[in-house]
């Protein structure tokens, strides 16, 4: 079952990390190894897998906020945890994220194939499309058709660029959430750069020129964190 099958595992323990990932590709999975939870969002995002691995206590994202943004991408891939903790809380925190399955260390590697076997064995409904899921967003008067570039604002219809629309569509993943600027970059730029963050700010200038014609909605400033979009109080 594991055979052939692709596999994100996100584990900031570097030892355990590399035996893990040695021991599936052994039994014949492709693995890819990230060692933060953001280095984690951005290869799901990249990327399609058969399943998710995530330890919990995570830099710079945490396993469980890791699932969350997973989860607006894609509610169908199977996550399973990995995580030191054993408490009954936080295992309910983990399956309220989204998880399948939870393991608790230590364990042995023979459960862990048996767990991700089981969890891909009962994974019936068909995994969201190869272009890496979501393609239609509403916010607010708001209608946003990603495959299309095209943004409906109240009515009125704006044709975005390929870029403008890869950054609308992480800011509707992450509505109502902080949208990381280093998430951004790398993602819609390929780096982290100070001139292509100025770029990036003259495309949120652009994306909010095209909201403005619906006034229930509106791209915030996170200083010195990112971009926020949410619907507007009262």
């Amino acid at each position: 079952m594991i055979e052939g099958k692709s596999i994100l595992l996100v584990e900031d323990d570097a030892s355990l990390g590399f035996v893990i990932k040695d021991n599936l590709v052994d039994a014949g999975a492709k693995v890819t190894l990230c060692k933060d939870g953001l280095a984690g969002f951005e290869s799901f995002y990249d990327g399609h897998f058969d399943i998710c691995v995530l330890d919990v206590m995570l830099p710079k994202k945490d396993g469980f906020t890791l699932a969350s943004d997973i989860r607006k991408i894609n509610v169908d891939v199977p996550i399973l945890f990995l995580t030191a903790k054993s408490m009954i809380a936080d295992k309910v925190e983990g399956f309220c994220a989204g998880a399948d399955d939870y393991l608790t260390k230590p364990f042995e590697f023979e459960e862990l194939v048996a767990r991700i076997n089981a969890i891909l064995k009962r994974s019936t409904k068909r995994l969201i499309d190869e272009v890496k899921g979501k393609e239609h967003f509403e916010l607010g008067n708001s209608k946003f058709d990603y495959k299309n570039l095209k943004l409906n604002a109240n009515t009125i219809e704006s044709d975005l660029t390929i870029k403008e629309a890869e950054l609308l569509r992480l800011l509707f993943i992450h509505k109502e959430n902080v949208l990381e600027r280093e998430v951004a970059l790398k993602l819609v730029w390929g780096e982290n750069d100070y001139f292509l963050g100025r770029s990036m700010d003259v495309f949120i200038s652009r994306l909010r020129k095209y909201l403005s014609h619906d006034r229930t909605i509106q791209i915030e400033n996170v200083h010195g964190v990112g971009f926020r979009l949410t619907e507007k109080m009262g």
